[in-house]
């Protein structure tokens, strides 16, 4: 009986996934359709599940306490690695699928349900984690504090985007909301007697825009203000800010927000209001495998992909990707969908588009050819491990 070569099993992993192509179309343009914000992502997640269990995965259902949590395994029955790919489906607050988490769900299902179908040629375990609150909440930060990503020796996704770059780098950030309670008083005819809530966003928004020439050049804070009274002729006893601060790592982050959270202090203290801050989830950097990342690189440009280099400085978000890269090995590599930035109404119509659909199946291939490469050459994951582990020492 012969034996399939590597190129023969990718092949077959190609032709699974164009096999699959209708099935992964239909529930892109469903989840891109229905966008549910996060931690709201029950539709979302159920179309994500109803495939792999239909297909035989073992089904993990509030996955970490998480209603829209989950994960999805296969077990081989045969030592080696514990693969994790990532699924994201949490949409952005007026601008639906602006960030194309409906294609990254659907390519890690469709890339599972291909590994499925040579399941000869796998070993180890294969999951497929679905993540929630992208967005809002770092729904993988919440799942790695309790564990979930541990067992796993390499954990993927891929990001659309404008650009195919298999490495890019990821700020630490952290939200907070700055709650101001002051006491309200009719604006002309008594406005001693009232404590403007207000004025003491407004001088936050001053405070942390005289801090901005101090800053580092990694630094970004942005803010906006989400109540700022009801109406002009009252004092208004109560206002709300919030605000998102990144830096380059989780420590610069730590006196980045010390800083922002004084300027509230102080905006406090002068105007006599009293300020209360709800601080979100820290949203680690991100640590790139760069030797997993030459492996899916590879896969991408045996199907025709061409991947550029990122750019040398700028340009850089944060994702809860970051913290599941503290873990263990993974990498977030970004496949282009055409000439479009996220969190634009041009992305969310990019998102639907063909070309989107196009690059979220170009990405389903190469997170599988990438998941084989691992089961079925012990060099390449050893190096991936060995990468991490050097990585991890030096921490």
């Amino acid at each position: 009986m012969s034996v399939c070569t590597t190129e023969e099993q990718k092949a077959q992993i190609i032709a699974a996934v164009d096999l699959l192509a209708a099935q992964a179309t239909e529930l892109a343009l469903n989840i891109h359709a229905n966008p549910e914000l996060s931690f709201e992502e029950v539709n979302s997640a159920a179309a994500l599940i109803a495939p792999l269990r239909a297909a035989g995965f073992e089904i993990e259902e509030e996955l970490g306490g998480l209603p829209t949590a989950f994960r999805a395994t296969y077990n081989s029955g045969k030592p080696g690695p514990v693969i994790a790919l990532l699924a994201e489906y949490d949409a952005l607050v007026n601008l639906g699928h602006a960030c194309g988490h409906n294609l990254i769900g659907t390519a890690s299902v469709t890339a599972a349900l291909a590994l499925k179908q040579v399941s000869q040629f796998l070993t180890g375990r294969l999951e497929v984690i679905g993540t929630p609150a992208e967005e809002e909440g770092g729904g993988k930060i919440i799942l790695s504090d309790k564990g979930i990503f541990d067992d796993a020796d390499a954990v993927m996704m891929f990001h659309p985007r404008d650009k195919t770059m298999v490495v890019r780098g990821g700020l630490a950030c952290v939200d907070a909301v700055f709650k101001f309670y002051g006491k309200a008083a009719h604006a002309a005819s008594a406005p001693q007697n009232g404590i403007s809530a207000l004025d003491a966003v407004i001088h936050t928004f001053n405070g942390i825009n005289a801090l901005r020439q101090l800053f580092t050049d990694d630094v970004r804070v942005h803010g906006i203000i989400t109540d700022g009274g009801s109406a002009t002729n009252i004092v208004p006893a109560y206002s709300e800010a919030k605000f998102l601060m990144r830096a380059d790592t989780v420590k610069g982050l730590a006196a980045v927000k010390q800083k922002v959270f004084d300027a509230a202090r102080g905006a406090a203290l002068m105007t006599g209001a009293r300020l209360e801050i709800e601080e979100g989830q820290i949203y680690a950097e991100r640590n790139n495998n760069l030797t997993l990342a030459g492996f899916f690189q590879q896969n991408l440009e045996a199907i025709g992909v061409e991947v550029v280099p990122p750019p040398l400085k700028g340009g850089i978000g944060s994702s809860d990707i970051g913290n599941v890269s503290q873990i263990t090995a993974a990498i977030h590599p970004y496949i282009r969908i055409g000439d479009v930035l996220p969190h634009t109404p041009e992305f969310a119509v990019a998102a639907g588009s063909e070309a989107g659909l196009q690059g979220m199946l170009q990405a389903a291939k190469a997170l599988a050819m990438t998941a084989l490469d691992l089961c079925q050459d012990d060099t390449k994951l050893r190096a991936v491990r060995e990468e991490f582990s050097n990585w991890q020492s030096k921490q």
